[in-house]
This record gives structure tokens, C-alpha cells and sequence, in this order.
């Protein structure tokens, strides 16, 4: 390798899921904090778990409540 070009390399990365290490990989950074990982993921562990931290999901429900597909285009003429 040339030397200067390539960034610092640490091979006992710690990666961090909801303040526990829970695996040392290598990586360009010291550590890793993660919202999801194989541990937690449902296609992995084949459970359904429902992660949402930001409430899109209830948004998107909220917006797409009741009739919404029924109402008609915006702009068009009512019958």
C-alpha cells in the first residue's frame, strides 16, 4: 500500500445496538452505533418486530385514512 492515501484501518470495530456492543468487525471508524442489525432484523430472526422511531409509519396511516382513495383527483370536476 502507499503510504498517506489510505484512511486508518481498526480492526476490533466496535458496533454498537441500543448501547450494547454487539459484535467487533473491522471498519475505517473507531466504533458504530446502529438502529438495525442481523440480530434485530426480522429477516433474520423471523419474528415481526415493528420499528419505526420517526412515526412515518403513523403518518402515511394518518394521510391514508378513511376514504382517501375514494375522493377523486384534486382539481377534477365533481359529478
Amino acid at each position: 500500500m502507499k503510504d498517506k492515501i489510505h484512511p486508518q484501518y481498526y480492526p476490533e470495530a466496535k458496533v454498537h445496538f441500543r448501547g450494547e456492543v454487539v459484535m467487533t468487525v473491522g471498519a475505517t471508524v473507531p466504533e458504530m452505533h446502529v438502529e438495525v442489525w442481523s440480530g434485530s432484523h426480522p429477516f433474520f430472526t423471523g419474528q415481526k418486530s415493528f420499528i419505526d422511531t420517526t412515526g412515518r409509519v403513523e403518518r402515511f396511516q394518518k394521510k391514508f385514512a378513511g376514504d382517501y382513495f375514494g375522493r377523486g383527483k384534486k382539481g377534477a370536476a365533481k359529478k
